[in-house]
């Protein structure tokens, strides 16, 4: 049996498009994509998900008065559709506790950064102007904080000399090509669970 999964992201969707890739070329075993969501209606990543033929779903933030009417509505978008779990692919929005509780250890994210060193925005810049050697890219267990969640995965990206903001999240992006569709997988091949501060498969 299949888990269904939804992807959620706010731009351009290339981590997206990672995941759709590995679908196609049917290495995502025991995952099956129901839905691409935006909180942009005119998110690149929904065209993205049209054109694999995939079911694209704007629930547009602006539209909604707080953060939980919109989380309401993203919600009911996704248990419409029997959806059990979540990648995040660039979506700029912090979700709540309550919303994750729908979702009980089954919402992974990506994030360009050796976590828990710079979370939040800017993470590749922030790396930069700290001199850090060695950066990276993580996929973690979303929790309730800003990129707080149980580390499932990281690769590292060695810094040279002369890198820009630019030429280091290229080859950081790279690396989360990669990343994020293997979370995907133990997403399928799981429970996955949080031991403390540590994520664990069954």
């Amino acid at each position: 049996m299949s888990l269904r999964i939804a992807v959620l992201a706010s731009g351009r969707g290339s981590n997206l498009q990672a995941i759709l890739d590995e679908r196609a070329a049917s290495r995502l075993p025991g995952v099956e994509l129901v839905m691409v969501g935006s909180d942009v209606p005119g998110a690149a990543a929904l065209d993205r998900a049209r054109a694999a033929g995939v079911e694209a779903v704007a629930v547009d933030r602006q539209a909604f008065a707080d953060r939980a009417a919109f989380e309401a509505a993203l919600l009911a978008a996704l248990r419409d559709r029997g959806v059990e779990a979540v990648v995040l692919a660039g979506f700029m929005r912090l979700l709540s506790p309550a919303f994750l509780g729908a979702f009980p250890d089954r919402v992974i994210n990506i994030h360009p950064s050796l976590l828990p060193s710079f979370p939040g925005l800017h993470a590749v810049r922030q790396a930069l102007e700290h001199g850090v050697k060695v950066a990276g890219c993580t996929v973690h267990l979303v929790d309730g904080g800003t990129d707080s969640g149980a580390i499932l995965l990281q690769a590292a990206v060695p810094v040279m000399a002369d890198d820009t903001e630019d030429a280091l999240g290229a080859r950081i992006l790279v690396e989360e090509h990669r990343l994020l569709p293997e979370g995907v997988r133990l997403l399928a091949a799981g429970p996955i669970r949080r031991v403390g501060r540590r994520a664990t498969l069954g």
